[in-house]
């Protein structure tokens, strides 16, 4: 019957004749125009302006070779006939919109949620994270590697039109939200083009367009973005503290973060409507005291703060002792904030929301590691390198952009390659599409579709826990991907253009039954294993900072004693102390300041330096500066002190001054021996704050003293008494 209704509809089309075939009919046709009308409207004659409410269900904007949408959108029912025949009339009356039909007529015609997204557990897929690159503008050190990263080579990462045509399928298939991520997605070039055309989906059925990002440079491409069609904002950032953002980003920028925030709350003061959360990853004992500020943020602002759990990813040293838990920042908010309640949440929320009555504000916790969210997690992952990454934590990938890039030869597909695409998709429709326009789609969409089915129906009920997620292999979050197979691909050959579109052509010339399926919808549950490629795609990477790593790998086991500091590739960074057991700490340090002549020494003696008590402001300074030793030393880890003591002690003599020249210890006059002693009962050692101690007492000494000596020195400064720890007691002088 459907055949039969096709070639009367055949029969009865001109040029300006009415299109009124069948609703299977329709579905064959549009299968055919489906890549065509959006090129249509530039090389062709024009189409009619769209009718209002043909473009609503994507289910009817897509070839019926892609199964229709989820249940996000209705069937216009009944008047398909109707709508056609308005389009190739432009001076007929208009068609009501789709709220026009009966509700009971709509809901009849709803199209299940695509197979393809949809897993053995029944789970419904319609949130994409695509990240657009690697490259990032910050070192943040739950995020990458202090070495950094090694990049892949530009032609083994997505391209913008490759980014739009996979966006495009799964928009068909049914995804209402993509959020663009990266590394940092605004150091990407062509971040605005590439958001336009995504944009360019909402007619499609696509809501939601969200950024993540650290919003260092957002403030100046923010105005753009969302006249793109930018709905949300996630924005990273972990402290308020400009001096605590360095050491945990290791970049200044903090500044141009604000004007970045500043500008979201002026967009939507004027009504932008952008959703704007600021994710904070906590971390113990760096950023936990944070939690109180960012909550009193919300007293005022209209933003929902994320705290995060954090979470094990190559390279960021992650252990059970640095996460602070969903529980414990609840305990220590509700010792502030008593009153805090709990929201209710959407389906597929990934954060549990809470409210303190009166904010404008809301808050929200990230509990990926306590308290999983799997049962309900609607979200797959496009990796800057064209993996599909079905859950966050899993390791198993597969490679989208090979399959895609199939149509061209197993090259790129830039700019020029997509309007070849377009020119043959257009030589395969003798006229133009009078459907309104459509998004175009691969020729080979249907092999992509099986493979992103198969890879969904693998994805697990939930990840891994706390024991095992720490000793997993994955990428490092800045890259959500990393995989240690071999790279067998021959791709170093220089990269070809093929004009003669060979690659497109055979895939518009594949068989009949996989281009046009009339409507029916495969499951990807039927599809052979044989069919898909390997879960894992070999990635090329630079091999500078691996061959360091290699070098150093090779040293024996009786190498000298290494800077526990300093990482492999020479970076510095800050030593975990998450597994040390807490003791009773103390250390000392001394050190002197010698003067040229008796006359200072006098002076200090008998309190007459015009500047006011040396010895008693000297020692406050050392006090205050031990306790802020953290905030001077960027490795130091803060630690709560609990005894600090100074003395400063003017002699004639200094005893083992002046380095041991004799010479140079005749000629000087005697000085103020200094020494500090700082205790505490911690994980790690004080000996940083009794140096720090000294150090500011000495340079106190300097500054009161310097307009009555003019050639004093600061010197032997050391540690002369450690206690506490692994390695117990050591004293200066003595054997350890």
């Amino acid at each position: 019957m459907a055949s039969a209704a096709a070639r009367r509809a055949g029969q009865r089309m001109g040029r300006a004749g009415v299109l009124q075939v069948s609703r299977t009919s329709i579905h064959q046709l549009r299968h055919a125009f489906a890549p065509l009308s959006s090129l249509a409207q530039q090389v062709g004659p024009p189409l009619p302006a769209p009718v209002q409410g043909l473009n609503q269900p994507p289910s009817q904007l897509f070839p019926p070779s892609l199964p229709s949408t989820a249940t996000r959108d209705s069937q216009v029912s009944g008047s398909e006939s109707t709508q056609v025949e308005a389009a190739a009339h432009p001076g007929s009356s208009p068609v009501p919109p789709v709220s026009a039909f009966p509700r009971k007529d709509r809901l009849r015609d709803v199209k299940p949620f695509s197979d393809f997204l949809t897993d053995t557990f029944y789970r419904q897929h319609d949130y994409l994270r695509i990240s657009v690159t690697e490259r990032c503008n910050l070192r943040c050190v739950y995020c990458m590697p202090e070495e950094g990263v090694p990049l892949s080579p530009s032609q083994d990462l997505l391209t913008t039109p490759e980014i739009v045509l996979l966006s495009s399928l799964f928009v068909s298939q049914g995804v209402t939200k993509i959020r663009l991520t990266g590394g940092e997605p605004t150091v990407r070039r062509d971040i605005v083009p590439l958001m336009q055309q995504i944009g360019a989906l909402r007619p499609h059925g696509l809501r939601e367009l969200c950024l993540t990002t650290n919003g260092l440079s957002l403030h100046r491409k923010l105005d753009t973005m969302v006249e793109a069609g930018l709905t949300g904002v996630n924005l990273s950032l972990d402290t308020l503290d400009p001096w605590q953002f360095q050491l945990m980003t290791r970049r200044a920028g903090f500044a141009a973060v604000q004007k970045t925030i500043d500008r979201i709350f002026e967009l939507n003061k004027a009504g932008a409507g952008i959703k704007f959360k600021i994710n904070c990853v906590v971390m113990r004992g760096l950023n936990d005291r944070e939690i109180l500020p960012f909550v009193e943020m919300t007293r005022e602002k209209d933003v929902e703060v994320r705290f995060i759990e954090y979470m094990p990813f190559d390279g960021n040293k992650w252990s059970k002792g640095k996460m602070f838990s969903y529980q414990e920042m609840l305990d220590l908010i509700r010792s502030t904030y008593p009153d805090l309640q709990r929201e209710q949440g959407l389906k597929n929320d990934t954060s549990k929301t809470y409210k303190v009555p009166g904010f404008a504000g809301k808050l929200g916790f990230v509990t990926s590691m306590t308290h999983n969210f799997c049962g309900t997690c609607n979200r797959l992952r496009i990796t800057s390198d064209g993996n599909l990454k079905v859950c966050l934590f899993g390791n198993a990938e597969v490679s989208l952009r090979d399959i895609l890039r199939k149509v061209n030869q197993g090259q790129p597909i830039d700019d020029q390659v997509l309007e070849s695409m377009k020119q043959v998709a257009m030589g395969e429709a003798n006229y133009s599409s009078p459907l309104g326009r459509e998004p175009l789609l691969a020729p080979n969409s249907e092999e992509l579709l099986n493979i992103i089915g198969r890879a969904v129906k693998r994805k697990k009920e939930k990840h891994a826990g706390i024991g095992q997620l720490e000793h997993m292999k994955n990428r490092p979050m800045i890259l959500i991907d990393r995989t240690a197979a071999p790279y067998s691909r021959g791709r170093t050959q220089l990269r070809q253009r093929n004009w003669l579109p060979t690659g497109i052509a055979s895939a518009f010339q594949s068989p009949p039954n996989l281009r046009c399926l009339a409507g029916t919808v495969v499951s990807a549950a039927r599809i052979p294993p044989a069919f898909f490629p390997p879960v894992s795609q070999p990635r090329l990477f630079s091999s500078t900072a691996c061959s360091r790593k290699a070098e150093r790998r090779n040293v024996g086991a009786d190498a000298s004693p290494t800077l526990t500091h300093v990482s492999e590739s020479g970076a510095a960074h800050m030593v975990s102390i998450s597994d040390k057991v807490p003791t009773s700490r103390v250390a000392t340090a001394k050190c002197a300041v010698r003067f040229s002549s008796p006359a200072a020494l006098t002076l200090v003696r008998e309190n007459q330096i015009k500047k006011g008590d040396v010895l008693g402001v000297a020692r406050v300074a050392g006090i205050m500066a031990a306790k802020r030793t953290p905030d001077i030393i960027p490795l130091c880890h803060p630690i709560a002190l609990t005894h600090v003591r100074l003395e400063l002690v003017p002699v004639d003599v200094l005893e083992g001054a002046g380095g041991g020249d004799k010479d140079v210890s005749a000629s000087w006059s005697g000085g103020i021996e200094i020494t500090a002693t700082v205790a505490c009962d911690g994980k790690t050692g004080v000996e940083m704050e009794a140096l720090t101690a000294a150090s500011a007492a000495a340079l106190t000494v300097y500054d009161m003293c310097k307009a009555v000596d003019k050639g004093m020195v600061i010197e032997c400064l050391r540690v002369v008494l450690k206690e506490g720890g692994k390695s117990g007691r050591w004293v200066e002088g003595k054997a350890a």
